[in-house]
């Protein structure tokens, strides 16, 4: 790699120059691969080291065709790097130190969340810790970018993660509702030098001061939205101190807030870089690619949120419904059922006044489970139940399939489950759900969405 002099100058101030020439070196090998388990589901996920700072990380020797793992595509694992993973480590230790009021659950906003690599790290986090007693609101500006955010979350399947799509601004309506903020802010990249080169070509100062100030405008801009004594996640994945230490100063000076991270709290561990106010994982000292991590606790003041929000009530797309008998005994937990369009939606009754609020306010794109349309008295299953950790056990007759038909159901081929009964199906491999056909004895309609359908040659 043709190293700037520039961004030599900025990573040497970051880490020190000794540090920086390891990291120089390790510039130029391969990226890592990881992976990391989903907790709350019964299937299997490619075997690897653990991750030191995620007991359900992995890393792999190499990179297998995830594509052609049924697994992946049920949601039983994330792709994601060990290094991203850091953030969801600092999550679950911070936890500990929330005080959320009795009778509410947890609220956390995961403010710039595209692809779903640390919403899914969250949700799994807040579940173990809470149950089902959370909100996580996961966020996403663009709108493209929103849309794969929102197909990834259907498929880990937790039904407590909701998806908007807005400019940081749009939060402050919600003054002070969030418990805790995850934001991993669009940065100027260094840390993606191994897997990006397009990263490294369009390095410069002037991007670095760019990011600087849009990082400091997203920041100022969701503030309104953290409660008194709340806390914030800052994380990029660049090592300059401008985007990083030197924001995360200006975070507790300008906006009103004390810093964590200052000592090292974390316990890190080894290759892991403390910094002044956090750490900074760099490839040469860890197996994974750069990211940088602090923490702040907010002291300045925050309004009530149930003023804010319902002082700009927006018509809601969806309207709540009576269920049509027998409904409810698909899902495993209580719920509010919603229709938008021909969609049945299924809300966790506990956090569906939360639900309300936010699309008071924000845009917003899914929240519960997609349990699917009604054609007369009778439903047709929407993907993502299968899918959903909602899903009651035996609300639908299974066919379990081996590794080959899974592919073609996946592939969208037709496929034929002469021993399963007629009428809506799921089908399952090695036991966990894929999704559903429609059984007709001599052969399935295939119910995968299009969207999701593998494209590659399964064979």
């Amino acid at each position: 790699m043709q190293i700037k002099e520039t961004f030599r100058k900025y990573l040497e101030e970051a880490i020190g120059g000794e540090k920086a020439l390891v990291a120089f070196s390790a510039f130029d090998s391969p990226a890592s691969v990881s992976v990391r388990a989903n907790p709350f589901k019964k299937g299997s996920c490619p075997q690897g080291r653990e991750v030191p700072w995620c007991s359900y990380g992995r890393l792999l020797d190499e990179r297998p065709v995830f594509t052609l793992d049924p697994h992946f595509h049920a949601g039983a694992y994330y792709v994601q790097d060990s290094s991203s993973m850091f953030v969801g480590h600092a999550f679950r230790e911070l936890l500990k130190s929330v005080e959320v009021p009795s009778g509410r659950p947890v609220r956390v906003l995961d403010l710039c969340a595209a692809p779903g690599g640390k919403t899914t790290d969250l949700a799994a986090s807040l579940r173990g810790a809470y149950g089902d007693n959370f909100l996580l609101v996961s966020n996403e500006v663009m709108k493209a970018r929103a849309a794969v955010l929102a197909d990834n979350v259907a498929l880990w399947g937790d039904p407590n993660v909701a998806v908007t799509s807005d400019d940081p601004k749009a939060f402050a309506a919600l003054e002070g509702f969030f418990d805790i903020i995850v934001a991993d802010v669009p940065c100027s990249g260094e840390g993606m030098f191994r897997k990006d080169e397009q990263a490294q070509q369009q390095w410069s100062e002037d991007n670095v001061a760019l990011c600087e100030a849009r990082q400091r405008r997203i920041i100022a801009d969701m503030w309104p939205s953290l409660a008194k004594g709340g806390i914030l996640i800052y994380s990029t994945c660049t090592f300059n101190n401008k985007e990083n230490d030197g924001n995360v100063r200006w975070i507790a000076s300008e906006l009103g807030a004390d810093l964590l991270f200052e000592n090292d709290m974390l316990n890190a561990g080894e290759g892991v870089i403390k910094t002044a106010c956090g750490y900074s994982l760099v490839p040469g000292f860890v197996e994974g690619e750069g990211q940088y991590c602090s923490a702040l606790r907010k002291t300045s003041d925050s309004a009530e949120v149930e003023v804010k929000a319902r002082q700009r009530q927006k018509q809601p797309k969806a309207k709540e419904v009576q269920p049509p008998v027998g409904l409810k005994k698909l899902l495993s937990s209580e719920v509010v059922l919603r229709v938008k369009g021909e969609m049945v939606i299924a809300v966790p009754e506990n956090i569906y006044t939360y639900i309300y609020m936010v699309e008071s306010a924000l845009h917003l794109l899914s929240a519960g489970c997609a349990v699917g349309t009604m054609k007369g008295t009778t439903l047709v299953p929407d993907a993502d139940l299968a899918l959903s950790l909602m899903l009651a056990p035996e609300a639908f007759p299974s066919a379990e399939v081996d590794r080959e038909t899974a592919l073609s159901f996946l592939h969208r081929d037709a496929i034929v489950l002469k021993e399963a009964p007629k009428g809506y199906v799921i089908v399952r491999y090695e036991g966990i759900p894929l999704g559903f056909v429609k059984n007709l004895g001599n052969r399935c309609n295939n119910l995968h969405p299009q969207g999701r359908r593998i494209r590659m040659d399964i064979r």
